[in-house]
């Protein structure tokens, strides 16, 4: 095997970086709006892997607290960057969208494959069924924060009054401290259900300086291709005939995240479904009390006031996943089968949101 086929075979996504180059020439040439939307899109998924990578290799290059600091707060670095894109481009909806699409995707999708995957090689997986539990009361309990500020606004004023900004601002702030609280527990334990920790021998050994170079060359690609695919975004909407909501719930989180799902799969398939169900659980978690509250205040600082109201599908979709979940891993094992159930409950939320006009 050449050393090139070697190198690939490690981490194929490496391949994607091509279109870097592309989509910077699809830009001075003027191609399609779809094509330079695809080609960025392509372009975000190995760079995310990298901000990944980075992020973890830091981790064991400093302490543990500092270390949790980082998983939790790099791990959706990639769809953070996008949807901060698209809230400067005043694209709420597709914002608010994503923050649905990324939760259920990891609750549904990532665990899905994970447990197809793992399930078809090793048979039953066992993992822990008490941090399984802990996780889905911890995963109810912020998808609720998502909820009251919906479902209150509706008896409070119309959308969009500064009642209903007081109480987004005021629940943000509420799930950031608890954020905070859980970021304190990754400080003192190993295993906190805020972040996870890959093996050192599943990550490639990179000096500090290096980890940190990949890290902020990584994270300006990632923003200089986020830019590129947002600019599109209203033209890709018109050109396929699929709504902004679509985009947002379905298209941009497996952008975002696509390297980090293949990664839980990774680990299911090695017979590692706790760290695979950590992965999608930490991812969740993340979004729904850090990059969500975290956007309404960059929202307002960019004078595009996000709010933490959702329309009922989204709620739908959101109680439906975490309901799922946790009932599947409640046992504390997983099977092949489990795994295809979420996945059609996944696809089924997929079909409905693409045939919403």
């Amino acid at each position: 095997m050449t050393p090139l086929l070697s190198f690939l075979k490690k981490n194929p996504l490496i391949i994607l970086l091509l279109a870097l180059p592309l989509t910077l020439a699809a830009q001075l040439l003027g191609w399609p709006p779809v094509a330079v939307f695809a080609l960025a899109a392509l372009g975000i998924v190995p760079l995310a892997s990298y901000i990944g990578e980075a992020t973890e290799d830091l981790a064991y290059h400093t302490n543990p607290r500092f270390g949790a600091l980082l998983n939790a707060t790099f791990g959706n670095a990639a769809e953070l960057i996008i949807t901060i894109t698209a809230v400067r481009a005043g694209l709420l909806e597709l914002v608010k969208a994503s923050i649905t699409g990324s939760i259920i995707g990891n609750l549904l999708l990532v665990l899905g494959f994970a447990m197809a995957a793992g399930g078809i090689r090793h048979g039953v997986q066992k993992f822990n069924k008490r941090n399984a539990s802990r996780n889905a009361i911890l995963l109810a309990l912020a998808v609720t924060t998502l909820i009251i500020p919906s479902v209150f606004s509706k008896t409070i004023s119309e959308t969009g009054s500064a009642h209903v900004e007081t109480l987004s601002i005021g629940v943000a702030i509420i799930m950031l401290a608890l954020y905070g609280l859980g970021l304190f527990d990754a400080s003192r334990t190993q295993e906190s259900p805020l972040t996870y920790n890959l093996p050192k021998k599943d990550l490639p050994a990179r000096t500090l300086a290096m980890s940190i170079t990949i890290l902020v060359l990584s994270t300006l690609g990632v923003a200089w291709l986020s830019e590129a695919l947002v600019h599109v975004a209203e033209a890709v909407i018109t050109g396929l005939g699929i709504s902004e909501f679509f985009l947002g719930i379905i298209l941009v989180p497996l952008i975002g995240n696509v390297a980090e799902h293949l990664v839980a799969v990774q680990m299911a398939l090695k017979n590692k479904m706790d760290l695979s169900t950590e992965i999608a659980i930490s991812s969740s978690l993340q979004i729904s009390l850090f990059v969500a509250p975290l956007l309404v205040f960059i929202s307002l600082l960019l004078g595009h006031p996000l709010q933490l109201v959702f329309n009922s599908f989204e709620l739908l979709a959101l109680l439906t996943a975490v309901v799922i979940s946790a009932l599947v891993s409640s046992d504390g094992e997983s099977t092949w089968l489990e795994g295809a159930g979420l996945l059609a409950i996944y696809l089924i939320l997929g079909l409905a949101f693409y045939l919403l006009p």
